[in-house]
């Protein structure tokens, strides 16, 4: 039995289908008007690995080396999605050397024999725009040494019809990055190709239009992902700079939605140049953000605060973001986590705590497990997470049931910084309201920490009367939880009261606990895109049972006396492997 967003789907792939096949019936005679420039930035290692025949996407390894790329066996329809946006063109790119032209070259001819009739998976919106990018982008590196036109010709020709396909279709494409990494397409092609100029304007006021809908007014998106929101902002400024180049400028909407994004961002770096890892993102690629910022120009930041819903407090070498706002609601929380009030916290260039991250690329067990309250830095309330998941397709799986008043203060504290913040996430079940206080010093070297829980009025007295009868008066239970960074040393000190926590540039942290609760080091996982599988690493665990109205826990991190004020973190990270050890 289908249900109506069944039907929409199919038809929405019926379309794109006869859309596609209609551009490749077309014939138009194109080249380049303007010689195109590659913005995008690939990895050296990734390349070395693709020309080897080692081929990683969405968390699958297939080693063939003897085999084109378009006659590898496909694990899921993520590693189709990755095949087809030829992101890893980027990569054959940075590698830059003969074999990985090459074989460039080949699957880019590849995918016009096979797929260029308007057939086959890669015929979307979303996934034509990205590929549209990467084939202009790198056409001299794939062009190079290609000078008969038996080979020139069908190249320029896809690229004319898959632009044709993106005029018609662009509409489909899901309303955020989807739509704008399809808009960002069509604007490359249109001022790139000769003949499909007539495409720019549309695309240009549609462009404006997302940003006006989709980028709110302190910069951020519904979905509240990092990492999404610098992919966007990635995208405004290639658009930006291709029509700079060719002596138009960008719509007023266009730009404000850059300059409003570029502080955001600012917030939500961590001091290890990457992005807080929150709903559904990650890290992002090394150097994007970096570059990113420095092409848009623009140099204002947020003051420490909030920004897209979360809170940064900075000093020293030390950064602590927080996510201190309700979680996406509706369709934008597809990929939101049970995060609200867990923190990161990062020193120098090596992060400390971190959320477990997101498992989507491990399968749809792992990818649940990371939006799970229990796999981010906050209080765990009797094993449950602080919002639901909803049941039934990945599509449906949106939050419910979640936080909803998430009331937010950051200040001066008479030493520092002060956050707080609470959320009711826990008062339906169980009558209590979280509350989280953190300090940070001036210099960045201490954290001071309060969990409380409280029932705040008689309603949620009475809530919490019945919880204590359904647990025979045993007290609620409930565990804070401090993952850690598979590359933090830790080990439990004083008895049981303090984990002593060494990073690769020699600083020392020291967690200490102030109160009766019970602490433990326990096993967890960090959940990256780019492995193969979960990496291995520890979580700090304060248990306990909240029998009162009131429960508070204290807590703290610094680093260790001994530690030096400024270090020269010099130790080399190693590459990342093709495969898990």
């Amino acid at each position: 039995m289908f249900n109506s967003e069944n039907l929409t789907l199919q038809w929405t792939r019926m379309m794109d289908r006869v859309q596609a096949l209609r551009a490749a019936r077309t014939r138009p005679a194109t080249a380049f008007v303007q010689q195109p420039e590659p913005r995008t930035i690939g990895s050296f290692a990734r390349g070395r690995q693709l020309s080897a025949g080692n081929f990683v996407f969405a968390g699958h390894l297939v080693q063939q080396p003897d085999t084109s790329i378009w006659d590898l066996p496909s694990p899921d329809p993520g590693f189709e999605e990755e095949l087809h946006g030829f992101v890893w063109l980027d990569d054959l790119a940075a590698a830059g050397d003969a074999p990985a032209r090459q074989r460039a070259q080949d699957w880019v001819s590849g995918w016009i024999d096979r797929y260029g009739n308007g057939r086959g998976p890669g015929w979307t919106p979303e996934l034509t725009g990205r590929r549209l990018i990467r084939w202009i982008n790198h056409a001299l590196f794939v062009m190079l040494g290609r000078n008969d036109a038996a080979v020139t010709g069908p190249f320029y020709r896809s690229l004319a019809q898959q632009t044709i396909f993106l005029g018609r279709r662009w509409r489909a494409s899901r309303p955020g990055l989807a739509r704008f990494e399809a808009l960002t397409g069509l604007v490359y092609a249109g001022l790139s190709l000769e003949g499909m100029e007539a495409h720019v304007e549309p695309a240009i006021k549609a462009l404006a239009q997302e940003c006006r809908t989709q980028i709110g007014t302190e910069g951020g998106l519904p979905t509240r992902n990092p990492e999404d929101l610098l992919e966007v902002f990635t995208l405004l400024n290639w658009a930006a700079v291709a029509l700079a180049e060719t002596g138009r400028t960008p719509g007023k909407d266009h730009w404000q939605a850059i300059e409003r994004i570029a502080p955001t961002l600012r917030t939500l770096r961590h001091s290890d140049g990457g992005l807080a890892r929150f709903h559904g993102g990650g890290r992002g690629l090394e150097g994007r953000l970096d570059n990113a910022l420095a092409s848009s120009g623009i140099k204002t930041r947020q003051p420490d605060g909030l920004s897209m819903g979360y809170a940064r407090l900075s000093a020293g070498r030390t950064s602590v973001i927080v996510d201190a706002a309700a979680p996406p609601a509706g369709k934008a929380s597809a990929n939101g986590h049970a995060s609200t009030l867990a923190f990161e916290l990062t020193s120098g260039r090596r992060p400390l705590i971190v959320n477990c991250g997101s498992g989507a690329s491990f399968g749809r067990d792992w990818r649940r497990a990371g939006r799970a309250t229990p796999s981010h830095s906050t209080l765990v309330l009797a094993g449950r997470s602080s919002a639901r998941l909803g049941t039934g397709s990945l599509s449906k799986e949106w939050l419910t049931e979640a936080p909803r008043d998430v009331p937010v203060q950051v200040s001066q504290a008479p030493d520092g910084l002060r956050f707080e913040g609470a959320h009711d996430g826990y008062a339906g079940t169980f009558g209590l309201t979280h509350v989280r206080k953190i300090e940070m010093t001036f210099d960045g070297r201490g954290i001071a920490g309060e969990d409380m829980l409280i029932a705040l009025n008689e309603t949620q007295q009475k809530q919490f009367d019945k919880a204590m009868e359904t647990c025979g008066l045993q007290g609620v239970p409930y565990d804070i939880r401090f993952h850690l960074h598979p590359d933090v040393d830790a080990a439990v000190d004083l008895g049981g009261r303090a984990v002593s926590m060494a990073l690769k540039s020699g600083e020392m942290w020291i967690f200490r606990i102030d109160g009766a609760m019970k602490l433990s080091l326990d096993v967890s996982v960090y959940l990256e895109k780019t492995r193969l599988k979960p990496r291995a690493t520890k979580q700090v665990v304060l248990s306990g049972v909240a029998m009162e109205y009131a429960s508070r826990i204290r807590w703290s991190l610094a680093k260790a006396q001994d530690t030096p004020i400024s270090i020269r973190d010099l130790k080399q990270d190693a590459l990342e492997p093709v495969a898990d050890e």
